[in-house]
């Protein structure tokens, strides 16, 4: 969170998962659809990290459909949020229909993240048409995953050909990371894993947000992207 007071939303409803991943999944009272439906206000549904004071989460609902929470109810509750936090940070479910309008609909800019593999590449395309048919101006893209020697070995899209496809500006790159089964297990964050690759491509996404010129890493160097982030956190 870099010292801004950040929530998480899960509009996944039906299949939340957000909490299993942030490890705050036995601190849930009341979710995303008691706000949505009045038996809690919003304060009282967010549960806030016990390793970082200023990350918080809003769960989605376990058992309710998707379609409990409108655009027009998430609209409110962004609103809502927008005052509370610096960020308000939407985690959109796979697919295009209810809860990827949710996300949509109450955000000022829009993060598409996606793995360089053509049938990925083509639903990410898919979803920038729709995002950018919602008159949603600030669209960026994460590629995950990204496996650099498959890349040289030209048995995975690079960088500039998914640039080339999509048409819209880099936010980050993360790289395949073993460390992320083991902290999403565990219900850690792989930001405050000092020798993870991944939680430090996160950490420069994060600062990019918030302004911050951090250079990305050239994939046409003699080293690996690996070898690269290792020898910046020297291990």
């Amino acid at each position: 969170a870099l010292g801004k007071k950040t929530v998480a939303v899960d509009t996944d409803v039906g299949l939340r998962n957000l909490d299993i991943v942030m490890g705050l999944e036995n601190r849930i009272v009341y979710d995303i659809v008691d706000v949505v439906e009045g038996r809690c206000r919003v304060q009282k549904a967010i549960i806030r990290d016990k390793r970082i004071d200023t990350l918080h989460l809003l769960p989605a609902a376990q058992t309710r459909d998707k379609t409990a929470v409108t655009p027009e109810s998430m609209e409110k509750i962004c609103a809502e949020l927008r005052e509370m936090f610096d960020f308000t940070i939407i985690d959109s479910p796979a697919g295009i229909e209810r809860g990827f309008q949710n996300a949509v609909v109450g955000a000022d800019e829009i993060v598409v993240i996606t793995t360089p593999h053509v049938s990925a590449i083509r639903d990410a395309d898919r979803v920038i048409g729709l995002v950018e048919a919602a008159e949603k101006q600030q669209i960026t893209l994460v590629v995950n995953r990204l496996q650099p020697d498959m890349v040289r070995r030209g048995e995975m899209l690079d960088i500039p050909d998914m640039l080339e496809i999509l048409s819209i500006p880099p936010l980050g790159i993360i790289p395949e990371d073993e460390s992320i089964v083991t902290t999403s297990n565990k219900g850690e964050l792989a930001t405050q894993m000092p020798k993870s690759v991944a939680g430090q491509a996160y950490k420069n996404i994060a600062r990019r947000l918030l302004g911050d010129d951090v250079p990305f890493i050239s994939l046409e160097s003699s080293e690996s992207l690996l070898q690269w982030l290792k020898r910046m956190l020297k291990f």
